[in-house]
């Protein structure tokens, strides 16, 4: 099942005129704050109600201007999950997570068990929402949407509410989210981080607009889309295989273009992983460096050289099968005669890459 958006709305001196494709998957919303991310989401639940276009979830018109179809909220059959997680204090975590049962209709969907174990949540049933962390509160009001059977899940800015520890325990559960069903989602979001680990489709938005969408590795890979990234967030994953558990502490893992150590990473050997790595922690040679501290060497080709209008440049590069972003200045790129076609080395400190750019491979 997939999403089709088309509107155009306005409020006041803002206005909204959006259109992309959310297929299966992931389909995060990236941009700045008032970029129009969470109107879209509440148009799309039937809480907003635009001026025109049209909005159809595989089969089904939600709403189209023209020949005036507006599909009530109640009968849109959508889960949303708030940036808090808008529990029944007096109901325990079990009747929470059924409670939406009663409304959803009886058609085969996610079961009860196989809900709980994804979120984890299973030591939790017979507690209230008051002695729940944030994360689990979270946890908890995904797995109230999911069971209530619906057709695509909308969520918020779920993480924007908690701090980096409470981020880091729930990620792994949303990445669970993603590859154990086939529901679709709609992720708002203004953490990069958040949306390199978790998106598969990536829909960037600037002042009521979409400035590019597509797959997300490819989105996030290309240098003309710097400038709507954020320049200090810009960056691209790379897929790496857990090979070592170092006795140093290190985990080896083998990409495509070679190995990689990073920190102590927790994950199975074996597992495969997306790594993402920040652009402005790439620095380039022509020739592979001798006597570096750095223990991360990749052999690399220049795929593309954009160059800013200030004295930075962001270049693209494929090292094996996946591309990279070195964020550099305009001089370093004009003295290493950098241009596509040309070969050189992406040198990447380990310590560079934080356990929350860490995450599994979609």
């Amino acid at each position: 099942m997939s999403l089709s958006v088309r509107f155009a709305h306005r409020f006041g001196d803002f206005s909204l005129d959006v259109a992309f494709e959310a297929p299966a998957g992931v389909t995060a919303l990236f941009g700045r704050s008032g970029s129009g991310k969470t109107s879209v989401i509440n148009a799309v639940a039937g809480l907003i109600r635009p001026e025109a276009g049209r909005i159809q979830l595989g089969e089904t018109v939600l709403f189209d201007a023209e020949r005036r179809i507006w599909v009530p909220v109640h009968q849109r059959r959508l889960g949303y999950v708030f940036q808090e997680g808008r529990l029944f204090p007096h109901l325990s975590v079990r009747q929470n997570l059924t409670y939406s049962r009663w409304f959803a209709p009886r058609r085969p969907g996610e079961s009860f068990d196989h809900v709980v174990g994804m979120l984890g949540i299973d030591g939790l049933l017979e507690r209230r929402p008051a002695g729940l962390s944030g994360g689990e509160k979270q946890r908890v009001a995904i797995g109230r949407a999911l069971l209530a059977n619906p057709r695509l899940l909308l969520m918020d800015e779920p993480l924007a509410a908690l701090d980096e520890e409470r981020k880091a325990e729930i990620l792994p559960y949303l990445e669970r989210l993603r590859g154990e069903t086939d529901i679709p989602v709609l992720y708002v979001s203004h953490s990069m981080a958040e949306v390199a680990r978790l998106a598969t489709t990536l829909v960037l938005m600037d002042k009521g607009r979409v400035v590019r969408s597509g797959l997300a590795h490819e989105v996030l890979s290309d240098p003309e889309n710097v400038p709507a990234l954020g320049i200090r967030a810009a960056g691209a994953s790379l897929h790496a295989t857990v090979t070592t558990q170092e006795e140093d502490g290190l985990t080896r893992l083998e990409a495509s273009a070679g190995p990689l150590f990073l920190p102590h990473v927790d994950a199975p050997l074996g597992a495969r992983l997306s790594i993402r790595i920040l652009a402005q922690d790439v620095i380039l040679s022509r020739t592979r460096p001798e006597g570096l501290s750095a223990l991360n060497i990749l052999p690399a080709t220049v795929t593309a050289v954009r160059l800013g209008e200030g004295p930075g440049a962001v270049i693209q590069l494929r090292a094996g099968d996946d591309l990279l972003l070195a964020r550099i200045t305009r001089r370093s790129a004009q003295a290493l005669e950098l241009a596509p076609g040309a070969d050189c080395f992406a040198i990447l400190k380990s310590v560079a890459v934080a356990q929350s750019e860490v995450g599994g491979a979609g």
